[in-house]
């Protein structure tokens, strides 16, 4: 099989008027950005308003290795199937971020035939959204030093300041550092730090705006720290909000790229999925909803943190309801599930776990039945995408299968990366049938219930757990942000993917644990509160061999190494 640089390289694409023109957006509304990429204007949305609703999927999966399920391919891949069955799918996908493109990570273009082209210009730059989110956040870190040089007059206590600042590259050396050194005329000493720009608070407020208008308002909102009698300090009381829209005016608009079977993809935003919500905008969505048969968008990781957010925070402030929800599904995930490997991001698979046995994807069956009963917990009906990967074995997929039957839920088995949108027809009609069942879709959690109450109604109910242990810390910060009117925010719980539970090592659905709250932050930009639950890493580091090694340019200019 060629490489995915090959296969994009290779792939037969139409001018993007054209594809846009199939979604029912007209040429004056795309403003190109090159051949291959071009943004949307705002006005589609009003434009397309009478058009009728397309159904709406989200793509999550089973808690997944270090290496991934597979949901962006699987996303292209199911868009593409539309088409072979007399539909019309759109996909709206996250921007990737250049920091895990350059380390282990890789890009997130999809794969093989299932992917979005060109890969290098959706994995380096794209637009300069990234860049345009990296520079209005640290405009907002400028100002809130030069406020404090500058006389402090709103009393804003260095001890409680919380901004930091971004960089959209890997670099652990940045996590912890002190900035004002030098003397008077360089600023005031403190301890500060660098997040990677897919975890700043304007990346997730970015996604989370419904208009040019309410990412003004969310700017405004963003607390920077707190004076010194403990009441917030926000960008508005700063004045640097309306410089900070300004920077981000154009990277509102989406992104409109392809397939490389020539499906609409919407390219927008690329929250963290640890701390922020980990899904696309609802900008993009509010376009794809009325531009095809079909919208899918991905989630974030696992079922119990991307599509947990997706249904109890982005839907709660798009007004957008779920047709039905794919759960992306894999042997390699399944077999890790028992608890018999270990899997390590960059490393090759155990030997022993590339053998055949499908005894060892029924151990780890709880992770799949509890990820089930998490999408349906929302009213959604959930289908299992069965990602076939080829070490696998038939009896492998069929005990997938079979897990799948006893919960009562449709799958199918997968070879969208070999076979482009033809190896997932399968899905697509099992998706179809899922679409057709009367909704039901519920949120877990009122606005008013308090702060502890919902994290607790997350934990018990998503997570399996026995309870929530709050730290001192984390509890004086629950009251505070109450006191503040941060109260009827959800929450977005970080802790990590590698587990339903907040510790990695723990697989399948643990039982009998409870959830450790460390401490709690708030982005009430984004207009979330994110309880801190285990050690989150919010600036990652490289590898001993990071994918920047591999990358360069050949005599004839074109990039090598991308993968």
């Amino acid at each position: 099989m060629l490489s995915n640089l090959e296969i994009s390289r290779g792939a037969s694409l139409l001018p993007l008027q054209d594809v846009a023109a199939d979604m029912g957006i007209g040429e004056h509304l795309i403003e190109p950005y090159g051949r291959t990429t071009a943004k949307i204007s705002l006005e589609a949305i009003d434009e397309l308003k009478d058009k009728p609703r397309a159904k709406y999927v989200v793509v999550s999966s089973i808690t997944p290795t270090p290496l991934g399920a597979g949901k962006t391919t699987t996303s292209v891949g199911l868009a593409q199937a539309f088409s072979h069955v007399g539909k019309r799918g759109v996909v709206a996908l996250r921007q990737p971020s250049m920091g895990p493109t350059f380390g282990i990570k890789g890009g997130a273009a999809g794969g093989g035939y299932s992917q979005v082209v060109p890969m290098e210009a959706l994995n380096l730059h794209l637009t300069g959204d990234m860049h345009a989110v990296t520079a209005a956040h640290n405009l907002l870190s400028a100002m809130v030093d030069n406020h404090l040089h500058k006389g402090n007059a709103l009393d804003l206590d260095p001890h409680s300041i919380t901004w930091r600042r971004v960089l959209d590259v890997n670099d652990r050396e940045l996590r912890h550092i002190v900035t004002g050194l030098g003397g008077k005329a360089d600023g005031a000493p403190r301890q500060a730090g660098f997040d990677i720009t897919a975890a700043s608070e304007v990346m997730a407020l970015l996604a989370l705006s419904t208009s040019l208008q309410d990412l003004r308002a969310r700017l405004g909102r963003i607390v920077v720290g707190y004076d010194t009698n403990g009441d917030p300090v926000t960008a508005e009381m700063l004045k640097a909000a309306g410089a900070m829209c300004v920077i981000l005016k154009e990277a509102l608009k989406p992104n409109l790229m392809q397939t490389v079977e020539q499906t609409p993809v919407l390219i927008h935003c690329g929250p963290f999925g640890n701390i922020a919500t980990g899904n696309s905008s609802i900008i993009a969505d509010q376009i794809g909803i009325r531009a095809g048969d079909y919208l899918v968008t991905e989630a974030g990781f696992g079922a119990d943190m991307g599509a947990e957010r997706f249904f109890n925070i982005k839907c709660r402030n798009s007004g957008l309801v779920p047709d039905a929800a794919v759960l992306v599904a894999t042997v390699r995930d399944l077999k890790t599930h028992s608890g018999k490997y270990r899997v390590v991001a960059g490393r090759p698979l155990p030997e022993a776990m590339l053998e055949e046995n499908p005894e060892d994807v029924m151990a780890g069956a709880s992770n799949l039945r509890k990820q089930i009963a998490n999408i349906r917990l929302h009213g959604v009906e959930p289908v299992v995408a069965i990602n076939a990967f080829p070490s696998d074995f038939e009896s492998e997929h069929q005990a997938i299968l079979d897990i799948a039957a006893e919960e009562s839920t449709r799958a199918a088995v997968c070879t969208h990366v070999v076979d482009g949108g033809k190896g997932a027809v399968e899905l697509a009609r099992a998706v179809m049938e899922a679409c057709e069942q009367p909704s039901d879709f519920r949120q877990l959690y009122s606005d008013s219930m308090p702060l502890v109450e919902k994290i607790e109604t997350v934990a018990r109910e998503v997570y399996g757990a026995d309870g929530i242990d709050l730290s001192p810390t984390a509890k004086r910060q629950l009251e505070g942000y109450e006191r503040c009117g941060f109260g009827q925010l959800p929450v977005c719980i970080a802790k990590t993917h590698l587990s339903i539970s907040s510790d990695p090592s723990l697989k399948g659905a643990p039982t009998g644990w409870r959830l450790p709250v460390r401490e709690v932050r708030a982005s009430v930009g984004a207009g979330f509160i994110y309880p801190i639950c285990g050690d989150m890493s919010t600036m990652p580091g490289l590898s001993s061999t990071p994918a920047a090694e591999r990358m360069d340019i050949d005599e004839d200019g074109e990039i090598i190494g991308l993968a």
